[in-house]
């Protein structure tokens, strides 16, 4: 099977360089754990998730957190240069690829352009 046919299409995205305040909101309004960070060519350059949000605000717990929602960008905490797939890829390679990386998702990008996402609950 085609990860192309599982793949989910219909993905929010942040640009890199908005502030973690944006993608908080972001995240919780598209219901979802991860953001693909994309820069100002629309290029896909990481991606922002919930666990990294949660690290940067325990680490910083005694400071102002709404600067650091409001002046950290999202480039500043995501994980840059991110696994993907692309969407004629067979399925099993994605399930790898999370499974050994320990991850929860792959995103899909055909020539240079995101497409899709495949999570392990697809």
């Amino acid at each position: 099977m085609k990860i192309s046919e599982l793949m989910q299409t219909d993905l929010a995205a942040i640009a890199a360089d908005s502030s973690l305040g944006e993608a908080l909101t972001m995240l919780v309004d598209a219901h979802v754990l991860a953001l693909p960070a994309l820069d100002a060519h629309g290029k896909f350059v990481g991606v922002l998730s919930t666990s990294d949000l949660l690290e940067a605000l325990a680490e910083h717990r005694n400071g102002d957190v709404v600067a650091l929602l409001g002046d950290t960008r999202v480039k500043d905490l995501m994980t840059p240069q991110p696994q993907y797939v692309a969407p004629d890829d067979d399925v099993k390679k994605a399930a790898q690829e999370m499974l050994y990386l320990g991850i929860h998702r792959v995103f899909v990008v055909e020539g240079d352009v995101l497409v899709g996402v495949l999570s392990q609950s697809d």
